[in-house]
């Protein structure tokens, strides 16, 4: 059996951290759904300023967009959505069988508008409405002006996965901010059903301190952080407010493991799946470390609902001279300029096409 097939029937979801309009036309998409237990995908800048760069599928779709007098973020967005949307309806399945559980795209709002609350609100609900899905997440990164835009958007019924979390704290944050969203929907008596999923990057932690710490510590700082944070999880799951919470209709916000590809070309290919194997969490792979875990047959052991050992590796880190908590607020501050230099390249490569076809037509 597949090591993919054993994640799943652990119960851990398999999202994949990618879409291009080529995934979906050749039916690659499809056949990891099928043969690789994949339920979910993931989208962000990146991924579609490469998809759009390095393919011309994408042209005619542009030209027409140009033609009838859409351009830059709003161009963009009909794209992505026509993709999104697709996908959506690939995963839609897979949606209504898990009664809402499983199943998800993700679409992320302008990074521009990280530390813009009220924008990111307003745009949160524009692009939920337009995707006219009930499998579609709006990504809203978890910094501090990003937290009341979660609660706003919970509130308002818009499914939000929280992106950019680094550590423990980061995601309580954004739990918290999810859990008040539908506790006001419960005082006002509205459904209180509105999903959410809280993703904590992994590998650039170890990214950060490569080079910087004793070798016997090498790559074990993500899955140290993502072990404390699993601990909280669990723990929040047996609180008396998101027990309330439930009692109500509402579902739980699930744990999601961002960032999952090996960057080490030392370590294992799947060393953040293997180490991070839980249920009721999801891990969101590349299409590379998709492929490497169904070559493999097994798999490591179920992550510890305590967290384990990860408090000792942690204080051997700090012994080292890692300030784990400010480095989780350097990693997020660097996220999301990595993400605004992500979509400014985005918002080029479009001007850039739509200059070359208008002047080809």
């Amino acid at each position: 059996m597949k090591a993919t097939q054993l994640l799943h029937d652990l119960g851990q979801s398999i999202w994949l951290d990618n879409i291009t309009r080529s995934l979906l036309g050749s039916g690659t998409l499809r056949h990891y759904i099928d043969e690789l237990s994949v339920t979910g995908l993931t989208s962000n800048p990146t991924i579609f300023d490469h998809a759009i760069r390095n393919s011309p599928t994408y042209d005619q779709s542009i030209l027409e967009k140009l033609e009838s007098g859409e351009s830059g973020e709003d161009l963009f967005f009909d794209l992505a959505l026509e993709d999104l949307t697709r996908a959506a309806d690939l995963f839609r399945p897979i949606h209504d069988r898990t009664n809402g559980v499983d199943g998800w795209v993700s679409l992320e709002v302008s990074p521009l508008l990280a530390y813009d609350t009220a924008s990111t609100i307003r745009a949160a609900k524009d692009l939920s409405a337009r995707a006219e899905r009930p499998n579609l997440f709006i990504k809203i990164p978890g910094t501090k002006e990003g937290l009341p835009a979660i609660e706003e958007s919970i509130f308002a019924g818009v499914p939000i996965n929280v992106t950019l979390l680094f550590s423990r704290e980061q995601y309580l944050a954004a739990a918290e901010a999810y859990l008040k969203g539908i506790e006001r929907r419960i005082m006002a008596g509205l459904n209180p059903n509105v999903s959410s999923v809280a993703s904590l990057f992994i590998s650039r932690w170890d990214v950060a301190v490569m080079g910087k710490v004793p070798e016997e510590l090498r790559d074990q700082l993500g899955i140290a952080i993502a072990k404390r944070t699993y601990a909280a999880y669990r723990n929040l799951l047996d609180s008396s407010a998101w027990l309330r919470a439930y009692n109500a209709g509402a579902h739980p916000q699930r744990l999601l493991w961002a960032s999952t590809g090996t960057k080490d070309p030392q370590a294992s290919d799947i060393l953040y799946v293997k180490t991070l194997a839980a249920p009721f969490t999801i891990n969101t792979m590349p299409e590379a470390t998709l492929k490497a875990l169904a070559e493999h047959g097994e798999l490591g052991e179920i992550l510890p609902k305590d967290g384990g050992d990860c408090e000792e590796v942690l204080r051997r880190f700090a012994k080292a001279g890692v300030d784990i908590d400010a480095l989780a607020a350097r990693l997020q501050e660097e996220g999301t300029q990595s993400f605004d230099k992500s979509w400014n390249d985005l918002m080029a490569v479009i001007a850039s096409k739509s200059t070359v076809l208008k002047k080809a037509v």
